[in-house]
């Protein structure tokens, strides 16, 4: 644009219309926005990486406490409690927690909780470290598939973690004895497992417990294998002297589980987890040769069975081959009297024990014939005996042998159990001689006897008295002559005595007349002739 001349003033510019924008942001509101941004982020990003929720139901409440006690998985924090409440019927502790995102995949159906503290339980310690740090909430993870938000807590902590290698096996026994929950389980002395839990069986009859045996010691247990009570000292006196046994000062202690296979049945499969045992009371019943025949019977004594107990055992010429079961009392109507019946279990594989070929034991006759041999035996003096096993208890055992003496008898197969006929024990017949002698003795007149004797003896005083006073003097009297006798033929017999002088004499003569008889007897000896013409005359 040219400028006018002269005065006129310039041309005012057009004004030039520019729209106006719709939106415009000002600068102050960029702080607002980032900042909603970043909220919105941290709530978007807080919402993605929170974990799940749970709830664990527990008796008490010792040890929770809300955001402060927390969940820990091999020592790891993966939650915290966020709440402790009642359940709405007031029985149990609810206690809700918070975990991790990570720790979703531990939630499954076989998950446990439990509260870590301080315990002593089964000989072992646990928990001290929360003495200093406070309790908090264990986890162990399952080998479930299922998830699960809702859980029961344990009271006492597991004594086996899961995915440890082993097996566990159950335990019937009659009772507990002094086990607990982490009693330990030897195998030849070596620590190899230990009780995981136990339970009163629902009949009240007996105690259930769960065993681990750790990996690899859980191969030694069989299909044949035997548990038995390891706590205590066991003593025992033999032959051979006093015997100690005991597993370790642990088991002294505190109690514990041992377990064996018998050396013929070592060989044996591995039994297979979850295979149920029975509890024996020590090592010798446990390792008792189990019988797969038993066969009962009845023995019925007349005498006492003082001493007699269940389980004292049957011996057959020194061989037990059975047990005795129970020991019950009979009152027989008919003849009035009272006997008592022991029920015996007799094992017939003893009699026919495994042979070089290593088979397999079983009856002496098929059981069709099992009458006919049992009769024959018993015809042949078969018969049940009391007898002392131990002089110092007094502890009687029944013997069954042969007595060929023995009355004849029978087995009665009517009843049940069959009845084997029994003869007197050895003290009951030396009872029974007693007896029978006392009774004899007590048939003698001892008081006739004794006034006999009486009147004997009067009678023999006065003859005493008859003999000093008649037959003593005369008595005397000879006495006095013989030793007069005597006195002279000792006198006479003295070497410068005449008699003996005249002996002397006499006996000399008498040997000159044999030493002529001698000459003239050699003389005829060689001149026999001289006995008929006679000595001839000597030549001058």
């Amino acid at each position: 644009m040219s400028r006018p001349p002269g005065n006129i003033p310039p041309e005012i510019p057009e004004a030039v219309v520019v729209p106006r924008k719709r939106w415009r942001v000002q600068l102050v509101w960029l702080v607002p926005l980032v900042a909603v941004l970043i909220g919105g982020w941290l709530a978007v990003k807080a919402v993605l990486d929170k974990g799940p929720t749970i709830t664990i139901s527990f008796e008490t409440g010792e040890g929770l406490e809300a955001g402060k006690t927390k969940i820990k998985f091999k020592n790891v924090d993966i939650g915290t409690i966020t709440s402790v409440v009642l359940s709405p019927d007031h029985s149990r502790v609810i206690a809700r927690a918070d975990l991790s995102r990570d720790a979703s995949s531990l939630l499954v159906d076989d998950t446990r909780f439990w509260v870590v503290r301080p315990r002593i339980s089964g000989g072992t310690v646990s928990g001290i470290g929360t003495l200093l740090s406070g309790s908090f909430i264990g986890m162990d993870v399952g080998t479930g598939k299922e998830s699960r938000r809702d859980y029961v807590g344990l009271e006492k902590p597991p004594v086996i973690a899961t995915g440890v290698p082993g097996r566990e096996f159950i335990l019937k026994g009659d009772d507990m004895g002094s086990l607990d929950v982490g009693s330990p389980i030897f195998f030849r002395r070596l620590q190899v497992g230990q009780v995981t839990s136990y339970a009163l069986d629902g009949d009240g009859k007996g105690v259930t417990l769960r065993v681990f045996i750790n990996a690899p010691y859980d191969r030694y247990v069989k299909d044949d294998s035997r548990f038995w009570q390891a706590s205590g000292v066991d003593v025992s006196l033999d032959t051979s002297g006093v015997k100690v046994n005991t597993q370790s000062l642990v088991a002294i202690l505190i109690g514990g589980l041992a377990f064996q296979t018998p050396e013929e049945n070592a060989g044996k499969s591995e039994a297979a987890a979850g295979t149920e045992f029975s509890l024996f009371r020590d090592r010798t019943e446990a390792m008792k040769r189990h019988d797969r025949i038993v066969d009962t019977y009845v023995f019925n004594f007349t005498e006492s069975v003082r001493g007699l107990s269940v389980g004292a055992p049957v011996d057959f010429r020194g061989i037990t081959v059975g047990e005795v079961a129970a020991i019950y009392t009979r009152f027989d109507p008919v003849k009035k009297k009272f006997s008592i019946p022991v029920e015996i279990r007799l094992y017939p594989e003893r009699f026919t024990s495994r042979y070089k070929d290593g088979g397999e034991g079983g009856r002496v006759a098929a059981p069709a014939d099992r009458h006919e041999l049992g009769n024959w035996l018993v015809e042949h003096g078969l018969r049940g005996q009391l007898k002392t096993g131990n002089l110092l208890t007094g502890q009687l055992y029944v013997a069954l042998d042969f007595f060929p003496n023995a009355a004849k008898a029978a087995i009665d197969w009517s009843g049940t159990p069959p009845e084997i006929p029994t003869v007197p024990g050895g003290l009951q017949s030396l009872q029974d001689s007693v007896t029978s002698l006392l009774a004899r003795l007590n048939k003698i007149p001892f008081e006739g006897i004794g006034n006999n004797t009486k009147q004997t003896l009067l009678d023999a005083d006065a003859l005493l008295k008859r003999l000093d006073s008649e037959v003593l003097p005369q008595a005397r009297a000879t006495l006095a002559a013989a030793q007069t006798a005597l006195n002279s033929a000792n006198t006479a017999l003295q070497p410068d005595s005449p008699l003996t002088q005249s002996t002397s004499e006499t006996m000399r003569e008498l040997a000159r007349t044999a030493a002529a008889f001698r000459t003239l007897a050699d003389y005829l000896e060689r001149h026999p002739e001289a006995l008929i013409r006679g000595k001839p005359e000597d030549k001058k």
